[in-house]
Parts: structure tokens; C-alpha cells; sequence
């Protein structure tokens, strides 16, 4: 059994021995989506076709810019700052103690209008040095808990602003809810005094899904140290818009939160008379507090860099294909023969 078995076995290798050689290849499956042989677009960039690209782009995006320039221009903003001017002179050196201090920070400022500012006027208050992207702080927040009522208690992700002593859990909780903005402004000019509207500053999304009409304020700034603003414990998180703005963090330091609207024209050369409670300890970190009063146009609000971008990258091109143009008729260089090119020649051409 055995040597017939082994003889077999011998029989069959000499068969596939004398046979035709078995290839082993790797190589895939020949297709033309394999082997990038489908039909393509293959520009040859003569110099024609480059001055001509980069002249296009020069001639999009200049008046682009300028036009982007043009809508920023017209946007009228004032800006005034303030959290030096209001602590009194005897206090200045101790700011942090006076600010954390029971001592009255009510303050006036003025701000003169320098062109006609129709409504809406959107009035901001801008922070500096304010680091709200610290991871820290971003994750100090539970979104559980503030969609819901029943997420009361979900505040693991909120420490150390989760619990109170003795009293639960905090609602909101979180050191981004803890430390939300609580300087004051009322607007007057002459005797006539300026209302800020309050209501629809905040997203329409935040209102109707992130913030819940169930969850009321709970043991807010009920700790030992006091962050910022206190919440009506009354009213429902859907409707307090001045903390869905704040809990919206900002990715720079340097940033502006929606504060109202004023809802009439402002004229030149007036002097808006501002009351202020100068409430927020930006001392303790060399933050900045600004007051912002600001138009719109069809771009938005101030901002001069989309409208700089056009015109530098405008700017380039132009430059680039006048460049290109001068060397190609003062230096020209014969061009290949485009028919020498791979996709060109024939399958039986080498």
C-alpha cells in the first residue's frame, strides 16, 4: 500500500513537473480602474493655459474683495472699554480685592456716536485673555442635565461645580454655567433711556433642543465662591437666553457674546450715556471688558480679513500671470511635442 501510495505520489508530481509551469503571481486582476487607464482630462499647462488660469482667478476674486471691504466698511461699531475706568482711583493696584468686595461697582461711561447707526443695533460685551477653550472647561458642562428634568443628577461630568452641600445637585452645573457673565448695562441718551431687547439673541436650536422646558435653576451659585451671574430660579432654562449664549464656548481667547438689541436709530455725534455694574472679575487672570455697539450689512459684522484675503490671493495671481507673460515673450522656450505623451501614442507605439 505504502509504495503504491509513494509511486502515486511520485506519478503526480512527474505529471505536473512535465506539464506547463504554474504561475504564482500576486498580480490583481487586469482592469482599466486598476491600472488608472480610464478616460481622463489631461491638460498640458502651455504657458497660455497658466496665464490665463491665474488671470481668471485675479479677475473672481478682486472685485470680491473689494466688494467684501466694501460691506465691512459700512458696518459703524464702537467700542469702548472699561474694567480700568471703573475702579476707583483709591482701589486701582487692588483691583481683585475690590472687586470681590460688597463695595457698590455701579459705573457711567459715555460713547459718542461717530455715524448714523440704523436699528437693529447689537450691543456685545467683548473679553480678552479669556481662555473658554480650556479642555478643563469646555468638558465642565452636562448636556444631559439640561435637555431634561429627569438628567438632574447626571453631573459626573460637571465637578467641581456638580453638588451642593448638603442640597443636591446643581442645575445647570458646570464651571461654564458657574462663571457665566454677569455685568449689567442700561443704555440712555439725553433723558430718553434705551431699551436692550433681550429676547432672540440666543440660536433657535439651543432653544428648542439643547435647553429643556422642564429644567428650572437648582442650588445655582449655591457653593462656597460665587463664579458670576445668579438665574431665576423661576424661570425655565429655555427661556433664560443670556446663559445659552454663554454656554456657547468660544475657540480664542479674545471674544464677543451677544448682550440685546436697541431697537432705534442712533444719530451722529450723539453721546450714549451707559449705567453699568461693573460685576465681573476679569482682574484676576489681566482679562479685558469692552462694550461693543454694533451695525450690520450684508457680510455681517465688522471684519476685514475675508475681504483682505480676496484681494491679497487676487492680488498674487495677477501679479503671477503678468509675471509668466513678460517671460514668456521677452525668454520664450520651445514647447515639447505633446504627441510623444504616453496617453497619446498608440497601443503598438514605443
Amino acid at each position: 500500500m505504502s509504495s503504491h501510495t509513494a509511486s502515486s505520489s511520485n506519478g503526480g508530481n512527474g505529471s505536473d513537473d512535465s506539464g506547463a509551469p504554474r504561475r504564482n503571481s500576486k498580480r490583481p486582476k487586469y482592469s482599466k480602474f486598476t491600472q488608472q487607464e480610464l478616460p481622463a482630462c489631461k491638460p498640458i499647462l502651455t504657458p497660455r493655459w497658466v496665464v490665463s488660469a491665474f488671470m481668471l482667478v485675479a479677475i473672481v476674486f478682486i472685485p470680491i474683495g473689494i466688494a467684501c471691504l466694501l460691506g465691512s466698511r459700512d458696518v459703524v461699531e464702537v467700542v469702548k472699554r472699561y474694567e480700568i475706568e471703573c475702579i476707583p482711583a483709591v482701589n486701582r493696584g487692588n483691583e481683585v480685592q475690590f472687586i470681590q468686595s460688597a463695595a457698590d461697582k455701579t459705573c457711567t461711561i459715555s460713547m459718542t456716536i461717530p455715524k448714523r447707526m440704523k436699528q437693529p443695533i447689537y450691543v456685545y460685551y467683548q473679553l480678552d485673555n479669556f481662555y473658554q477653550n480650556h479642555r478643563r472647561y469646555v468638558k465642565s458642562r452636562s448636556d444631559e442635565q439640561l435637555k431634561s428634568a429627569s438628567k438632574e443628577n447626571d453631573t459626573s461630568s460637571c465637578k467641581p461645580e456638580d453638588t451642593a452641600t448638603g442640597r443636591g445637585a446643581i442645575v445647570p452645573c458646570g464651571l461654564i454655567a458657574w462663571s457665566l457673565f454677569n455685568d449689567t448695562y442700561s443704555f440712555s441718551r439725553g433723558n430718553q433711556s434705551l431699551t436692550v431687547n433681550k429676547k432672540g439673541i440666543a440660536w433657535k436650536s439651543d432653544k428648542e433642543k439643547r435647553f429643556g422646558k422642564d429644567v428650572f435653576p437648582k442650588n445655582f451659585q449655591g457653593g462656597g465662591l460665587v463664579g458670576g451671574k445668579s438665574l431665576e430660579a423661576s424661570i425655565r432654562l429655555s427661556d433664560q437666553e443670556d446663559l445659552m449664549v454663554w454656554m456657547r464656548t468660544a475657540a480664542l481667547p479674545t471674544f464677543r457674546k451677544l448682550y440685546g438689541k436697541i431697537e432705534v436709530d442712533l444719530e451722529a455725534k450723539e453721546v450714549i450715556n451707559v449705567t453699568l455694574a461693573n460685576n465681573y472679575n476679569t482682574y484676576s487672570f489681566n482679562g479685558k471688558k469692552k462694550l461693543v455697539l454694533s451695525t450690520t450689512s450684508w457680510i455681517g459684522g465688522r471684519n476685514d480679513f475675508l475681504g483682505i484675503a480676496y484681494l491679497t490671493v487676487g492680488m498674487i495671481c495677477f501679479a503671477l500671470s503678468m509675471g509668466f507673460t513678460i517671460v514668456y515673450f521677452v525668454k520664450p522656450r520651445r514647447l515639447g511635442d505633446p504627441t510623444f505623451l504616453s496617453w497619446n501614442r498608440g497601443p503598438g507605439s514605443h
